[in-house]
């Protein structure tokens, strides 16, 4: 069997991260998503695999190198023309999976060993339909796919995870343009479920890595499957409480406080005196510095936390610098859900707790405060004292304009 993995899109709902990130080469526990995919894949027993990239393709090519097959979507029009791009490589049945999906083997296996010898599908079940393919089921048949139907309700979605015969691309020949704009896969699905050749297998685990917060719960899940490991140093005085895994050339100095699960990448010093707490994700050549204190949050590579800092429900990318005293406010006053500005829109997050995300290369500076769900851009440079309660666009400078009286010679007057 061959596998296709798409991952082509620009994950625009995921900028800023995305403007210098492939979607699915972001990391998951310091290990890219692509990389798990095609980890879960080998696991599945599939060793021919394809990649159809376009937007960031060079993250994807130069990390793979010789591994895969890649087949370039020159123009992103949807995903029945990315899987009708792979055609020249594949032959006779093959598994579709989109590369910004987290899903595990036993999964895959299950919809391999299921495929009906035309079109399989892998579905989850969703409390909220409203944003992903409804997937309309009698018995074992798919009976039709009803794209981000404007009801919310629970029921089967589809996972972007699919088997094909080569009869697909027939069917894709057929497909015409969305409502959207593009030749979308499900179109080509639905002519297949009218003829009643489209079975489907619900999938014990799958996240969609569509918002932040997504992101932040696929982190979380795959660092749940991780078997604890310590490959760097920790210093006399340190506490550990539960799993962690640290990666060679790291070193925890005295006084730090861990709660695990916790992860750390290579090359990076904690502490002293630190506090990481569950889910923390430390990248590789981080500096996390005295009486900081993390929670729940994927701080990349090569970012650096100063002291008497705090960050909670946060994503931080690469090359960032966080000045000291800077905090993140990660709970609303009023205790409501935290709701993100997507694409101009106000996204409701679904959780009370969520803090925020800065893109890469940007520069905090002391006692910044950061207010809960806000978006900093990448190449910013926040001055110190600032409050940040709105977005900040990329490469921005955003400083406090106050006004300074000194007074000299009269101690009434201090």
């Amino acid at each position: 069997m061959q596998a296709v993995v798409l991952c082509a899109g620009k994950g625009e709902r995921l900028r800023p991260l995305t403007e210098t990130m492939q979607k699915a080469m972001l990391p998951l526990a310091n290990k890219p998503l692509l990389e798990i995919i095609y980890e879960e894949l080998k696991k599945a027993g599939i060793r021919d695999i394809t990649f159809v990239v376009g937007y960031g393709k060079e993250d994807i090519i130069n990390h793979f190198k010789d591994r895969v097959k890649i087949v370039e979507q020159k123009e992103q029009l949807g995903t029945a023309h990315a899987v009708y791009t792979a055609r020249r490589v594949v032959k006779g049945d093959f598994l579709v999976v989109n590369g910004d999906n987290l899903i595990f083997s036993d999964d895959i296996r299950r919809v391999l060993e299921n495929f009906n010898g035309v079109a399989t599908l892998g579905t989850f079940f969703s409390n909220d339909v409203s944003r992903y393919g409804y997937i309309k089921v009698e018995s074992k048949r798919v009976l039709d796919i009803i794209e981000k139907p404007k009801i919310k309700k629970a029921g089967m979605i589809n996972a972007g995870l699919y088997v094909f015969s080569d009869e697909i691309f027939s069917y894709i020949e057929k497909t015409e343009k969305s409502e959207r704009g593009e030749y979308e896969i499900t179109s080509a699905i639905k002519m297949l479920a009218e003829e009643g050749k489209v079975n489907y297998v619900e999938l014990k685990y799958w996240r969609d890595i569509g918002y932040f917060w997504d992101y932040l719960d696929a982190n979380r899940e795959v660092i749940n499957r991780l078997n604890g490991k310590i490959e760097g140093e920790i210093e006399d005085n340190v506490k550990i409480k539960g799993k962690i895994i640290l990666e060679k050339g790291s070193v925890i100095k005295s006084g730090t406080y861990i709660e695990g699960p916790v992860c750390i990448g290579k090359n990076s010093t904690i502490g002293p005196n630190t506090y990481l707490r569950s889910y923390a994700t430390i990248g590789s050549r981080c500096r996390i510095g005295n009486a900081v204190e993390i929670k729940n949050s994927i701080i990349m590579d090569r970012t650096n936390v100063s002291h008497l800092s705090y960050i909670g429900d946060s994503i931080i990318a690469r090359n960032c610098n966080i000045g000291a005293g800077a905090k993140v406010g990660n709970l609303r006053l009023d205790n409501k859900n935290v709701k993100v500005k997507i694409k101009g829109k106000l996204v409701d997050t679904g959780r009370r707790k969520f803090g925020c995300v800065i893109g890469e290369n940007t520069k905090i500076g002391l006692n910044v405060m950061i207010n809960a769900g806000r978006i900093i851009g990448c190449n910013c440079k926040i001055g110190p004292g600032v409050i940040v309660y709105r977005d900040i666009e990329s490469n921005s400078f955003v400083k406090v304009v106050q006004s300074l009286e000194i007074i000299k010679g009269d101690e009434n007057k201090c």
